[in-house]
This record gives structure tokens, C-alpha cells and sequence, in this order.
């Protein structure tokens, strides 16, 4: 991942969640657990969560999973893990300093991968969003299946003209307002309105070589949830 992007992490992690949580209306708190649910569902005694962040995800997954499963986060951001090893669930999640398009771990280690609201970060380049994908593939197991939470496009292009009005209008006042600091917000509110649809993003996860893709949108298409398998 670039180094303008890892630095735009170093000011937010103080009001990261909160921002999120006000910019989704709180929806965001419930589909984490919908992705936490859907992987905790099959099981599986080692789980990634990719470019986890200040832990959201992770303390969901850790709420399901069986007292024996191996809990991984990888993030780049120090500041972010840090913010994450604040919460109580962190006693029992192993953290690692990583840049997901070169994880440190050895092929077919984990049984699920998850990564929430973090693919944009990847897609750099659409070489390097496919290059992460690969990655992400290659460390999961024969049948793991890969769950990743994502903005996307909604369908509609009347829903869409006032989503992207919402993020020019609402999301950089707002994240600058919180935080105190403004270029993480012009790129959040810039990235989101450039990602792919769900369509789109189903196909790049395909040809990075995963099956059985599937996806489910929520807030009128403004997000959706992927899942995708390692073939056998």
C-alpha cells in the first residue's frame, strides 16, 4: 500500500469509529456483525482480519469465535493497532505490522479472511487491488472464504447522484470537523465516489481467482457485503 495513504492514518485514530459511525447513521456497527456472523459461520480454527485497523471488526469476530480459534489482525498503521490493542478483546487476538499485498504468513494458513472497509485502500492501481486479492488467496486455506465489507455504487442513478452529493457535502465537513484534520476526509469522501459497483468488484475478486462470489447491498447500494471461496 502506498506511503500517502499509510500517512493519512496517523492523525484519525482518536475518532476514527466515531466519525464512521455518525457518517453511516450507526449502520456501519451492524454490518460488522453481519460480516463477523457470516464468517464465524463456517467455523475454522484460525481467522485473518486484513488491514484491520483500530479493531471493529476484530472485537466482532472475537465475540463469536470458539475459545481455541487463532484471531489475526494485519495492519499497516501503527497508530491504528495501537488503538486497537486498547480494547479488552485485543488479550486475545495476535497483531501484526503488515502491508496485506505482502502478508507474512505461509500459504493455506487461515480458514477465513475478512477485511471491512479497507479495500479502497488497496486499489492503488487495479493491478495492485488484483495483487492483494491474490495475496489474500493465497494465505487461506483449500475452501476459505473471504468476507469483505465495502462502499459501493448504488444502482440507481438518482440513489447515486445524491450519494456522491452526500460525500461531497457531508463527509469532509464533517470527518475534518471531529478530527481536526482534512485530507483523510477528502480522501475517503474522493475514493468512495471513484470504487467500483458491486458488479465490478464481484468480477476483479473472481479474477484474482476466487468462486462462488456473491454479494449483498445495504443502505440503497451505498455498501455492500462480499463473499467469495478459495477452490479446493
Amino acid at each position: 500500500m502506498s506511503e500517502s495513504i499509510q500517512d493519512l492514518f496517523i492523525d484519525v485514530p482518536a475518532n476514527y469509529e466515531i466519525i464512521n459511525h455518525l457518517l453511516t447513521f450507526g449502520q456501519d456497527i451492524r454490518w460488522r456483525r453481519r460480516v463477523a456472523k457470516a464468517a464465524a459461520s463456517g467455523g475454522g480454527s484460525a481467522w485473518l482480519d486484513a488491514c484491520g485497523g483500530t479493531g471493529e471488526m476484530v472485537a466482532r469476530l472475537s465475540d463469536l469465535a470458539p475459545e481455541n480459534t487463532r484471531i489475526v489482525v494485519a495492519d499497516f498503521s501503527l497508530p491504528m493497532m495501537s488503538k486497537a490493542l486498547e480494547k479488552p478483546e485485543s488479550k486475545r487476538i495476535d497483531f501484526t505490522l503488515a502491508d496485506v499485498s505482502h502478508l507474512p504468513f505461509q500459504d493455506n494458513s487461515f480458514d477465513v479472511l475478512t477485511i471491512a472497509f479497507a479495500t479502497r485502500n488497496l486499489n492503488t492501481s487495479r493491478e495492485n487491488l488484483l495483487s492483494c486479492f491474490a495475496e489474500f488467496n493465497r494465505v487461506l486455506k483449500p475452501g476459505g472464504r473471504l468476507v469483505m465489507l465495502e462502499t459501493s455504487q448504488p444502482k440507481s442513478n438518482i440513489i447515486r447522484w445524491f450519494f456522491h452529493l452526500y460525500l461531497k457535502l457531508v463527509v469532509r465537513p464533517v470527518g475534518r470537523l471531529i478530527s481536526g484534520s482534512d485530507a483523510p476526509y477528502v480522501y475517503l469522501s474522493d475514493s468512495m465516489r471513484r470504487f467500483y459497483s458491486a458488479e465490478e468488484l464481484a468480477e476483479n475478486i473472481r479474477e484474482a481467482g476466487f468462486s462462488e462470489v456473491s454479494f449483498k447491498r445495504f443502505m440503497l447500494g451505498a455498501a455492500a457485503i462480499h463473499q467469495a471461496r478459495k477452490g479446493y
